[in-house]
């Protein structure tokens, strides 16, 4: 019991004191690991045939993708962002589009590919907060001076 309460304190440390880019990685990488979850358990089905026991894990796992996403998408700075965040908006209504054909259908195809575009964005972001850090600030990362 212990054990599960300092992880649990863990984990809210580590969000409380995460950084707005290290908590949009975090997001990206349930998201990943929750589809991930769902495309294991929908290539378990056997003959082609849908096995219940798993369906409600299935949906379970996209719907709290679907979650992520949308957390994502109230999080976008129109004003900031400009038309990258309308790009983001647009691609995370498509995710939840294909996830919600993908788990009516149990279709693995629809699902994957709102995987590993989730899965590039996160590395996009992991670039993005790894060359931001304090400790890089004035140096030049892969060419680019990011101080300015």
């Amino acid at each position: 019991m212990a054990y599960t309460n300092a992880i649990s304190a863990y984990r809210e440390t580590r969000i409380k004191t995460a950084s707005q880019g290290q908590l949009i990685i975090m997001l990206y990488d349930e998201a990943v690991k929750c589809l991930d979850r769902a495309l294991d358990l929908l290539e378990k089905n056997t003959n082609g045939r849908k096995d219940p026991g798993r369906i409600e894990h299935i949906n379970k796992s996209i719907l709290k993708t679907q979650e992520i996403i949308t957390e994502l998408s109230v999080s976008l700075d129109f004003e900031q962002g400009g038309e990258i965040a309308q790009n983001l908006f647009s691609l995370y209504s498509w995710f939840n589009q294909e996830l919600l054909e993908g788990n009516i259908k149990q279709d693995a195809g629809r699902i994957r590919p709102v995987r590993e575009m989730i899965n590039d964005l996160r590395e996009a972001w992991h670039e993005i907060v790894a060359r931001n850090t304090p400790e890089n600030a004035g140096k030049v990362v892969n060419g680019i001076n990011i101080a300015g």
